[in-house]
């Protein structure tokens, strides 16, 4: 890797952190200790977890850090004299505007790590983008921002690292389809007429990866792989239909591409998120990390399948908002958003997720953004149409 990009003068050994108390932010950290001879932590971003936070600023002294409530930055200044402390949800796109932040790791967790995201974009930044619904709601505004300041964006979701090395040295017009592949969350195992009635309990028991609440809610859904369907034909430029899922509950083989001469390459590799967090911090170079290498003689068996849209009914509505318009995508992902906290706080059956977003989407107008304000409009709009529908479900 070469450290600075020489034409556009961005140091990509400064790297801040978006969310860096959540499991991607927590991954990051590790690697970049691993790493330490080679990039420096300029910034750091939380939310909430600010004792995490302050063992975070006392082990790595950056130069900035973002809080989400002013009385939590209050005592984070008077704890580490000389660090900017920011907070409210400005402080995140401060951190992405800090002078010597050359690479911005998109942690932060739904719609809240918009703003900041796309900031970094703007200013030509290396953003390495585990924050997929960036995309969903933006994609095609983030990419003119991207085309104008040379920004690079490289995917940290396993399965988009996984396509993006399979495509590398290829040619975009070969390619006959993207294969993202998918765990099947939780409940993949549960008699489908059990499903409507499981526990948060049950649903945050994820089987192969160790994420945050809202994701592991997500797999069990399946939604997560409907945004990264989204995800991927932004990133990739590939038409939606030629963008399939595959189950694959051994989660080896984290994704895959066909190309037109009936070649399938696939990017293999423990399930651990250290690794494409690292491709993405030292891309185009490959070095030791903290992934053990793969013993495929000691590996399971590795078996496929289709998902069940009896199963997975979230599946087919983020193809079906994808293939309506840009506010669909948003409202997609603003209903998901309301509906999973509403689960977790025990305040909506997991079976009714499908059913909430589903009435959000049937009241969506279709129209295309001009810009960021306007997305932001459109989610703002969805969320109070999913706490009315919520409403009325509670009653």
């Amino acid at each position: 890797m070469t450290t600075k990009d020489h034409e556009r003068g961005i140091d990509l050994t400064g790297v801040v952190v978006l969310g860096a108390t959540g499991s991607v932010g927590e991954t990051t950290l590790r690697v970049l200790e691993r790493h330490s001879d080679r990039f420096r932590v300029v910034g750091l971003a939380a939310g909430k977890r600010v004792k995490r936070l302050a063992e975070q600023i006392a082990k790595w002294r950056p130069l900035a850090v973002s809080v989400a409530r002013e009385e939590d930055a209050a005592f984070l200044r008077r704890e580490f004299k000389g660090v900017d402390v920011y907070s409210g949800p400005d402080g995140p796109v401060r951190l992405a505007e800090h002078p010597q932040a050359g690479t911005v790791v998109a942690a932060i967790v739904g719609s809240q790590g918009l703003r900041s995201t796309f900031r970094a974009v703007e200013l030509g930044r290396r953003v390495a983008l585990a924050n997929k619904e960036t995309l969903v709601m933006a994609g095609r505004l983030v990419f003119e921002a991207a085309r104008r300041s040379g920004a690079e964006l490289l995917p940290v979701d396993s399965e988009h690292c996984a396509i993006f090395q399979c495509l590398q040295g290829e040619n975009s017009a070969s390619v006959r389809r993207l294969i993202l592949t998918a765990s099947g969350g939780a409940l993949r195992d549960f008699p489908v007429e059990a499903i409507p009635n499981a526990t948060v309990e049950q649903v945050l028991c994820h089987p192969t990866w160790k994420m945050g609440r809202k994701i592991t809610v997500d797999s069990a859904t399946m939604m997560n792989k409907g945004l990264e369907i989204i995800e991927a034909h932004h990133l990739f430029h590939v038409p939606l239909d030629r963008i399939e899922v595959l189950l694959h509950p051994q989660s080896v083989v984290h994704s895959m591409v066909e190309f037109n001469d009936g070649s399938l390459i696939a990017q293999m590799a423990s399930p651990d998120m250290a690794l494409p967090v690292q491709f993405a911090l030292t891309y185009p170079e490959r070095i030791s990390g903290l992934l053990a290498p793969l013993d495929l003689a000691k590996a399971p068996p590795m078996t496929f399948a289709e998902a069940s849209a009896g199963r997975y009914p979230c599946l087919a509505l983020a193809r079906e908002a994808a293939s309506s318009s840009e506010s669909h995508a948003i409202a997609l992902n603003a209903a998901n958003e309301v509906a999973v906290q509403a689960f977790l706080d025990g305040r909506l059956r997991f079976g009714d997720i499908a059913t909430l977003v589903r009435s959000v989407l049937d009241e969506t107008e279709p129209s295309a953004p001009a810009n960021l304000e306007e997305v932001l409009q459109l989610d703002l709009a969805a969320r109070r149409q999913a706490q009315r529908r919520l409403s009325q479900i509670e009653e």
